[in-house]
């Protein structure tokens, strides 16, 4: 068979096992995720062996990096600054006293439980201080949480991803040179956050104004405008700086909602089927690529490195990050239970491994495993049972509030127009 029918048949039976899990989730009422991970295992090479992501080559690493761009993107467009302001001082806390936190504790549990050596403990719990909008969104439209609670966990998983993503390719950047310098990281973080900052809300801010002249831009055009920016912007960001992209694509979506266009419910409803195509997509090819062996030679000790990242290092981070933030105690537990890795976490694992096996390092493999592990356990633990906990501990909304909450955003612009037109992402970094 030809190598291109090949790829083509690859992507097709990919689409349509992603977009089946999708309609099965939805109609069962289950995270969507469980179901990807369940077709791309069955389908992968280690089940029916149809899908060979191998065939890709490079093109996956391109695929997993523009999607995780238009992901991040629908995230940021989706928040609003005035929910945000709310909780500004806890999601500050979380993404940065709380990576902290996790970073630690994941790497120490890495190590003394699943006896991983310490470059290596220290590069799976940066791939795992993530969560992630693809998990977090779909888990809280299903359940209903009250406001702040929700707001919290959106902004934490859209603000976190990039965070994530730059502090885990610092860290292989160690592993791989074997010299570590605790000043370089640090510097090499607020580098990346800088550049992708201002590159991110400088696009958004002029292609706002560019939609607020509303003869320029053709209607059926904008949502290709919107993709190409984002995309460009995210291009430029990685070539001047790599991995602060993904911080641009987060602010541009922050940026665009800010503006209240009236054009953003079309925007938000054509990223939104992007990002569920991309988020489809992306966890069929990574779960088929997957080793169940390598999952199971793992052994007991990285079940208890998962479970004290969930029962441990996650309620010490929630505690931290949001103590005298006035959250109750019920609250700051439903924060403590949900916290489901997504995307970013399994696609750079999955780069990861190959960029260490390429160099003779050790360990790959058992840092993708114990990632998928993670994403796996807390994903079925927390994702399923997540709607009990709230219920358990009275976090849910009421019935005219869950009216109002799952209500179109569309429905409140004007109101928003006249309430927050004032708020600015310099006024949510004061708070």
């Amino acid at each position: 068979m030809e190598e291109s029918l090949q790829i083509t048949i690859l992507i097709s039976v990919t689409v349509v096992a992603g977009i089946a899990a999708q309609v099965l989730a939805g109609y069962f009422q289950i995270p969507s995720i469980v179901l990807l991970l369940l077709f791309g295992i069955f389908l992968g090479r280690d089940g029916l062996g149809v899908l060979d992501p191998s065939l890709l080559g490079v093109g996956l690493e391109v695929l997993v990096s523009l999607s995780v761009a238009l992901i991040l993107f629908e995230g940021g467009l989706n928040l609003q600054l005035r929910e945000l302001k709310a909780v500004s001082s806890s999601l500050r806390n979380l993404v940065s006293l709380g990576v902290g936190i996790t970073f630690v504790g994941a790497g120490m549990a890495a190590h003394w439980l699943s006896e991983f050596p310490w470059p290596i403990a220290f590069l799976y719990a940066s791939l795992v201080v993530v969560t992630g909008p693809t998990v977090i969104n779909p888990l809280l439209k299903q359940i209903a949480v009250d406001k702040q609670i929700a707001t919290l966990l959106e902004g934490e998983g859209v603000f976190i991803d990039p965070i994530g993503a730059i502090l885990s390719m610092i860290v292989l950047h160690f592993v791989q040179s074997g010299n570590v310098q605790p000043l370089i990281l640090i510097k090499g973080l607020v580098l990346r956050l800088g550049i992708g900052g201002i590159i991110g809300i400088s696009g958004g801010w002029l292609l706002a104004q560019i939609f607020k002249q509303e003869k320029f831009i053709l209607q059926e055009l904008k949502n290709l405008v919107v993709l190409a920016s984002v995309w460009g912007l995210f291009s430029l960001a990685q070539v001047l700086q790599g991995e602060s992209g993904l911080v641009v694509a987060v602010f541009m979506g922050i940026v665009l909602r800010a503006n209240h266009l009236s054009s953003e419910p079309l925007l938000r409803h054509f990223h939104e089927q992007l990002s569920i195509l991309s988020n489809s997509v992306l966890f069929i090819l990574l779960a088929a690529d997957l080793s169940i062996a390598s999952v199971f030679a793992l052994g007991w000790g990285s079940v208890l490195t998962v479970l004290v990242l969930m029962f441990i290092v996650r309620p010490v981070d929630i505690l931290i990050s949001t103590w005298n933030q006035g959250f109750d105690w019920q609250q700051q537990v439903f924060l403590s239970w949900v916290a489901p890795r997504g995307i970013v976490a399994a696609s750079l694992a999955s780069l990861f491994s190959v960029s260490l096996a390429k160099q003779g390092i050790n360990g790959g493999d058992a840092i993708k495993a114990l990632v998928f592990l993670t994403i796996m356990m807390t994903v079925f633990l927390q994702g399923i049972t997540a709607g009990y906990v709230a219920s358990w501990f009275n976090v849910g909304l009421s019935s005219k509030t869950e009216q109002e909450y799952l209500q179109p955003a569309s429905d409140h612009i004007s109101t928003e127009k006249l309430e927050d037109n004032n708020i600015s992402i310099s006024e949510l970094v004061e708070s």
